[in-house]
């Protein structure tokens, strides 16, 4: 059993903090929104749950999450974790930070009813606001220590793989709602191939965080670094087919003929925006794999 000890400075230190600033704020924001009243008869708003979920995980989650490693920085028991720490703190806020400001753009623009703005909605929209950039500054504060401190996860090819996990998290709802929304979709073959794609690229980024935060990395059957090649070139193809997909669906909302709500064009707009930046994710990050593997063979 470790000895506590605790000094003055570890309650004045940055990342002590900015992590009461995020439990403070995050608190505050899953108080306020669930107790938010949704007009779920609003017809611009209706069947929207399940990014209502989403957001209400996301700011859960993360705020579970921080509490306990809040806790655990305290009494110094993470010693006693068989996890990196190190790359723990540095995938949770990072991932936090995507994850709050991802909620904070969907939760206004299609839970909320904007035409029915009351003061209740303008101080949930400031709390999740003011969570995101709590997780911003323990980010930067993290990523300003040393090499040795941040681990793998706070590399470029880290931080790029965390930015495919968040994109993996909000896709899958927002295509979910996309064809739930526009029925039509819904009877082609675009949800299986893009419901597949995006899953197994889901998978894979799971495997991944599992290997690095577990140290897992001599007990792969791959050498990590080709893995993770693998795993880099698989999602870049997977999202290149989403990727298209998606613009398939935006020509579709024009020459459809048909006339859709202003909001399932926004969708469909949301899902493409996140399928870019994921695939422009694994596309960087497919670099990185190529120069680390090219580097290696040359010594």
């Amino acid at each position: 059993m470790p000895v506590i000890v605790l000094e003055a400075r570890d309650f004045t230190s940055s990342l002590f903090l900015v992590r009461t600033w995020e439990v403070l704020s995050g608190s505050t924001t899953v108080s306020l929104v669930a107790s938010l009243e949704i007009n779920t008869n609003s017809s611009d708003h209706q069947h929207f749950n399940t990014l209502r979920i989403l957001c209400m995980f996301s700011w859960s989650f993360f705020l579970i999450l921080t509490l306990l490693i809040h806790l655990l920085s305290i009494i110094q028991f993470h010693s006693l974790i068989p996890i990196s720490w190190k790359n723990l703190t540095m995938t949770v806020a990072p991932l936090g930070a995507l994850m709050c400001l991802g909620a904070s753009v969907v939760f206004p623009l299609f839970v909320m009813d904007r035409q029915s703005a009351t003061p209740h909605m303008v101080m949930a929209v400031v709390a999740f606001c003011i969570t995101f950039f709590g997780y911003t500054l323990e980010s930067y504060v993290l990523r300003t220590q040393p090499h040795e401190q941040r681990g793998y996860m706070g590399s470029m090819p880290g931080l790029l793989k965390i930015l495919q996990v968040w994109g993996g998290c909000h896709v899958i709802p927002l295509l979910l709602q996309v064809f739930h929304v526009i029925p039509t979709f819904a009877q082609g073959w675009q949800l299986w191939v893009s419901g597949v794609s995006y899953a197994v690229c889901v998978l894979m980024s799971l495997v991944t965080l599992v290997v690095i935060l577990g140290d897992f990395a001599g007990r792969c059957f791959l050498p990590l670094d080709k893995l993770l090649s693998g795993f880099s070139l698989i999602g870049m193809l997977l999202y290149m087919v989403a990727t298209v997909i998606c613009f398939i669906k935006i020509l579709q909302l024009k020459d459809d003929g048909q006339i859709f709500p202003k909001i399932s064009a926004d969708l469909v707009i949301m899902e493409t925006v996140v399928a870019c930046i994921t695939l422009l994710a694994y596309t960087v990050d497919m670099a990185f794999s190529i120069k680390l593997l090219c580097d290696r063979s040359h010594t």
